[in-house]
């Protein structure tokens, strides 16, 4: 990855591996076909010199940055139709290149063109006709239209049935009129409709023949072809600078009675006839599928973003030396410290079991939308609850997990050139966009509920949550004898009882009086838990399973060190719902004292192998962007070098000194 010569602590770090971090890498790209496809993809991209950065993109403007990136973005696009046409392009290559590790190497915060190819395209594949999938889809393609989607509003977000926007059918031309009654009817927070799309697929409340008929999806022009100017009765801008996201240019949209042909409201599941008769779905459940797509992308996208943080903080820690832990000795390495290497490992940990079980996921939806396809709609309230928890279990850990790296580094970390601020913005905003987490859970919660009282009946559960069976037969959890599997039996056990607790206090509600809505309302803290422990079962049973299969199938050096992988993280995730667990089984002391040991015995056992397991998750340098997680290690030279870069560096004597200080400080002599 350099040239440069490495850092020796880092060299020595490396010297000290057990394994092959090649063969590791491998798996983590998917395998030795799609990881050449990878790295191909890199080799592109990353050395096509239209997609550098010459100026650090912190010290741009706000228009300049935008249209930077614009200007990138085209760029990339231009690439993806090169690719498209040589028929190379795939779901994977979307995936690197919007929402994936190697887009946020060329557009760092994210691509104003990203919702056209991520949800602008994808909903008229799902929810278009095929004559309407034959109208738009070739414009779409080949970007002679720059769409988005626009569904949350200034009011109203993951509630979807509380959004404003209105379509009324006129029955006499046949077309629909949309209007945003209310300030907080504007849609809000829309990738590229600020100022990049000229066209937007709106979802709004469908009225025909004067009755509300639910929402409805309608493909709106918002911009002229020609000339980019708004289109007559519609309100549109840019929202504003954000936490992260700055590139991606969410903008504000509302109308004014802006008429659209019936054609242009979506029909592939629910239709208007001419003479404004409606006809429903066949099931409403058919509309979770766009929704599940993106959120089964975003458990995958967790992996990498904890992959990237715990590469630089492990760099960085066999980098930087201090604090003698013997007062007799030189300064150590940091990751010498015990302390250092909780912060840091148990993520590394964490990223490769998000990974297993992001890949595990992904096929598990591929495969119900296969069943759906043939109408085989049974799994899919399973698939969208799992989908919904594990959302928000891995945003949220991988936001926080993001942000105990950084702190690991010390003051440095806090700077833009660690990519940490970067990092954690972008990771942070996946814990409120394609469904607030909170909310998530809820979802999630409430298929747990009812699935309880299935249970309770004596239905057999599918198998993710089949475990609810086994606790309702079996009330007392058999001795904790601390094997891994122990561990996951006893994350089930203890989640099926949240589950239960939220159940019966449910229940409780409604006897009370209450619906079932309130009773909700009330239990809302139980039901929470209820689902996250759910996920935090899930994550433990997956990667028991996936670990061990993929340490069975490498070589031993590999298989070795995945075992301690493992071991890591379910002591790790055991330890910190340690509330939970002596709630409802019966830990002792030394069952307590024995996962604390055996949490720093694998700390230690990981220790000679830690750079090794960063290195191979194979993280280009552009891609990592960060001074203190360099691959070479020259940690000091690469943060004096971006110092360099600051506007501010460029002349001796800023101005201000002769406007403002040098008048200040001699205003009493």
């Amino acid at each position: 990855m350099s040239g440069t010569k490495i850092n020796p602590d880092l060299q020595k770090e490396r010297n000290t591996a057990t394994f092959n971090p090649d063969e590791f890498t491998v798996w983590w790209n998917g395998g030795p076909k799609k990881y050449e496809q990878i790295k191909a993809l890199e080799q592109n991209f990353l050395n096509d010199p239209e997609l550098k950065d010459d100026l650090p993109i912190s010290y741009m403007s706000h228009k300049e940055h935008y249209e930077h990136s614009v200007r990138k973005a085209v760029r990339i696009a231009e690439k993806i139709r090169e690719i498209r046409n040589n028929g190379e392009d795939n779901v994977e290559t979307y995936n690197a290149l919007l929402g994936g590790s190697l887009g946020t190497a060329l557009l760092k915060e994210g691509n104003p063109m990203s919702l056209h190819f991520v949800m602008f395209v994808p909903t008229i594949m799902g929810q278009g006709t095929v004559d309407q999938q034959v109208e738009w889809l070739p414009k779409a393609w080949d970007c002679s239209i720059i769409g988005t989607y626009a569904q949350t509003e200034l009011g109203h977000g993951t509630f979807l049935r509380g959004l404003e926007t209105r379509a009324d059918y006129d029955v006499k031309t046949q077309e629909f009129v949309l209007n945003s009654p209310t300030l907080t009817s504007y849609k809000w927070w829309p990738g590229g409709l600020g100022h990049t799309a000229n066209y937007a697929v709106v979802v709004a409340q469908l009225y025909t023949k004067g009755e509300f008929r639910g929402l409805a999806p309608f493909i709106v022009q918002v911009r002229d072809e020609e000339t980019h100017m708004p289109m007559p009765g519609i309100d549109i801008g840019e929202i504003g600078s954000k936490l992260s996201m700055k590139s991606v240019n969410q903008g504000y949209l509302g109308f004014k009675n802006v008429r659209v042909p019936l054609n242009n409201m979506l029909m592939k599941n629910q239709q208007v006839l001419p003479d404004g008769t409606y006809v429903p779905p066949k099931t409403s459940v058919l509309t979770y599928g766009t929704m599940m797509f993106v959120r089964v992308a975003l458990i995958r996208d967790a992996a990498m973003a904890l992959a990237k943080a715990s590469t630089i903080a492990c760099r960085y820690s066999a980098v930087r030396r201090q604090s003698p832990i013997d007062p007799n000795e030189p300064e150590p390495q940091i990751m010498e410290h015990t302390i250092q290497q909780l912060k840091v490992f148990p993520i590394i940990a964490k990223a490769i079991v998000f990974k297993a079980n992001g890949e595990n996921i992904w096929n598990m939806y591929n495969n119900i939308s296969d069943e759906i396809e043939k109408g085989a709609l049974e799994r899919l309230p399973e698939m969208h609850a799992l989908s919904c928890c594990l959302k928000a279990i891995c945003s949220s850990d991988s936001a926080a997990g993001i942000e105990v790296c950084r702190l690991s580094c010390g003051g440095h970390g806090f700077m833009d050139c660690s990519n940490f601020p970067t990092l954690y913005g972008m990771a942070t905003a996946v814990c409120t966009y394609e469904g607030e987490n909170t909310v998530m859970l809820l979802q999630t919660a409430r298929y747990l509920v009812k699935v309880y009282g299935q249970a309770l009946q004596g239905v057999k559960l599918v198998p993710t949550v089949a475990y609810i069976n086994d606790a309702i037969n079996n009330k007392e959890f058999h001795r904790f004898d601390g094997s891994l599997e122990s561990i996951v039996k006893a994350f089930q056990f203890v989640a099926a009882n949240k589950v239960r607790i939220a159940y019966e206090r449910m229940e409780q509600r409604r006897k009370q009086g209450h619906g079932p809505e309130v009773s909700a309302n009330l239990c809302g803290i139980e039901l929470t838990q209820a689902a996250d422990l759910h996920g935090r079962a899930f994550l433990a049973s997956s990667a028991l399973f996936e670990l061990r299969n993929l340490s069975s199938q490498v070589s031993q050096a590999l298989g070795d060190v995945l075992k301690v992988v493992l071991e890591l993280y379910l002591v790790d995730a055991c330890l910190n719902r340690l509330g939970d667990f002596l709630r409802f089984i019966n830990l002792t002391d030394n069952d307590v004292s024995q996962l604390e040991l055996r949490l720093q015995s694998c700390l230690k056992r990981l220790r000679p192998n830690a750079v090794a397991m960063v290195d191979a998750f194979g993280i280009h340098d552009r891609i990592l962007d960060s001074a203190l997680g360099v691959f070479d290690g020259n940690v000091y030279e690469k943060m004096f070098e971006e110092a360099k870069k600051s506007p501010l560096n460029k002349e001796p004597v800023n101005q201000s000194f002769h406007k403002y200080l040098k008048p200040f400080m001699r205003a009493n002599l």
